[in-house]
């Protein structure tokens, strides 16, 4: 009898060392990505952007932007070469009163990214720029985490628009670019150094249930045949960018 009782005391103790060692394997699913990336093989893309220059500084690269748009837009003074009244599709399209502004922007971009231990949110403002040089913005409109469902309605045929000092800016996605580049390439960077690709990926449409809560995930690409963390712009909110950076990024200033 009692050896009766040792057996099941062995067998209950293997039971819990199981469970256990599963809890570890689901937490292991969570744990840190310890990957250090590096983002020098595409910084030659921002080559000959106009009213863009850019330069690598120990870690970092830092871009210096002046954010205008390389496309028409209704944004710009009447008297510009560059205005075009708006001939987009959105039937309650409603023109803001802010004119196209040069600006001056300057970004330090980590060349080495690498998952943040501790996520920071996207402040209001540019967060990242795109290959012509325009700034990226949150999926929010205001303080508070005001939803852009009122503002979409002000943005012009490329999707952007100037907010009160002129900045021009996206914050879905920018179709000037997609449409020239493919719905797939690479479109820009945010501050913490990771990519920013199209709304496809592999001939399929990315929705935000494909994503993490940083609105990224890792792959290949065709600039990172190895994979890198990315980020992708949908169609459905958040649109670009989540529950904050996925690393940590630089400074911005302006």
């Amino acid at each position: 009898m009692k050896n009766y009782k040792k057996i099941v005391l062995f067998i209950i103790t293997l039971s819990f060392g199981c469970s256990s060692e599963n809890q570890n394997l689901d937490s292991g699913d969570n744990q840190l990505n310890d990957t250090v990336y590096d983002i020098r093989t595409i910084v030659s893309k921002f080559d000959n952007v106009e009213g863009l220059t850019y330069s690598i500084n120990g870690d970092f690269l830092e871009i210096t932007t002046n954010g205008l748009p390389d496309h028409k837009s209704p944004y710009w003074n009447q008297g510009s070469s560059m205005y075009e009244a708006y001939n987009g599709t959105n039937p309650n399209w409603n023109k803001n009163p802010n004119v196209i502004q040069t600006q001056n922007i300057t970004f330090k971009i980590p060349l080495y990214p690498k998952e943040a231990s501790t996520k920071e949110a996207t402040s209001l403002g540019p967060i990242g720029v795109s290959l012509n040089g325009v700034v990226f913005y949150n999926q929010y409109a205001g303080p508070n985490n005001q939803p852009l469902t009122n503002e979409i309605n002000s943005f012009d045929q490329y999707l952007g628009h100037p907010q009160n000092s002129g900045q021009y800016h996206y914050h879905i996605e920018p179709v000037y670019l997609t449409n020239k580049l493919g719905k797939s390439s690479f479109i820009g960077l945010l501050a913490d150094g990771f990519p920013v690709y199209g709304p496809e990926e592999n001939g399929s449409t990315i929705t935000s249930s494909d994503l993490d809560d940083y609105h990224g995930h890792v792959s290949i690409t065709s600039d990172f045949p190895d994979g890198i963390y990315h980020y992708h712009i949908t169609s459905d909110d958040p649109y670009l960018n989540g529950s904050g950076y996925y690393g940590t990024p630089g400074n911005i200033s302006q």
